[in-house]
């Protein structure tokens, strides 16, 4: 049965909605950025560029690093970003946009996000790069989907009791990322840990300005959660949902992140860019072997 226009909504050129993209203009290697502008200071490492578009914030390119095709996608900041890149990106390999139904041969994407993360632990500095062994969503987007075997029950459990979870917000997910993806980024001064994706950046992540938080001890809770070694290292606010989407939709993801501020210690980086410069050429130098 055909997906409704209403649904799958596509452009006049037959380009996806928001995303303003057509199955050849992707490679199946795609580097997910927030920041539209931190998407050239990535291409202009390439070889060669074959294809630039954007629509909002949603900046493409694709090009050649090294033999490697590689996509570079901005998505904006947060969840809802994140289900409408996704969603979109899957429709582009694995419908046909033509008789608009899914195909029979499903494809899976290679997707690492390098983005900024700020540390929620006191041994994890400034300046260093942390891989996401988990996403801990605590932002809800993931619970308008069916998401019954992607999760870790246990881990959830334990974090609700240790932070009193308020029962009006919606139930925390723990979901792994890609293993396969993440041996090949592994070092010896790469840190690893539970990444918290919260839905908004003041007071889904415990910054206080005008308005009262309704746990304002929940960051003190956060760094405190230890359950098998698990522990929450970082917040920031898509890693989660790209995991999530990813488990559910069949794609390999990993989030790779620069530590620019420690919550902790109350460091913010002196030169962040260059943390995040440095990030995106160790990323490009293992992706080529991919």
């Amino acid at each position: 049965m055909a997906i409704k226009d209403s649904e799958l909504i596509l452009n006049p050129d037959g380009s996806v909605y928001h995303l303003n993209l057509k199955p050849d203009d992707i490679s199946d290697t795609i580097i997910f950025v927030g920041d539209q502008d931190r998407v050239e200071k990535i291409t202009k490492h390439f070889d060669s560029i074959d294809f630039s578009t954007q629509k909002r914030e949603f900046k493409t390119q694709t090009g050649y690093y090294q033999d490697k095709r590689i996509t570079v996608i901005s998505t904006g900041i947060g969840p809802d970003n994140i289900d409408i890149v996704l969603n979109e990106l899957d429709a582009l390999v694995n419908i046909d946009l033509k008789t608009r139904q899914p195909k029979t041969e499903l494809s899976s994407l290679n997707i690492i996000r390098i983005g900024t993360s700020g540390s929620l632990q006191h041994d994890i500095p400034v300046d260093s790069f942390l891989i996401s062994t988990h996403g801990l969503d605590v932002n809800g987007m993931l619970h308008f989907y069916q998401i019954e075997g992607i999760s870790n029950p246990e881990i959830e459990d334990e974090f609700i009791k240790h932070t009193d979870w308020d029962k009006n917000k919606a139930r925390p997910i723990v979901i792994n990322n890609s293993k396969y993806l993440e041996k090949y980024f592994e070092g010896d001064k790469i840190f690893k840990g539970m990444t918290g994706t919260a839905g908004g950046f003041y007071g889904p992540q415990g910054r206080v300005l005008r308005l009262p938080l309704q746990d304002a001890g929940l960051n003190a809770k956060l760094d405190s959660f230890n359950y098998k070694d698990f522990r929450i290292t970082n917040f920031e606010m898509e890693t989660s949902v790209i995991y999530g989407l990813s488990k559910l939709l069949g794609h390999e993801a990993l989030s790779l992140n620069a530590i620019i501020a420690n919550r902790a210690n109350g460091d913010f980086s002196k030169d962040p860019k260059k943390t995040v410069d440095k990030l995106i050429l160790y990323a490009l130098e293992r992706i080529v072997n991919i």
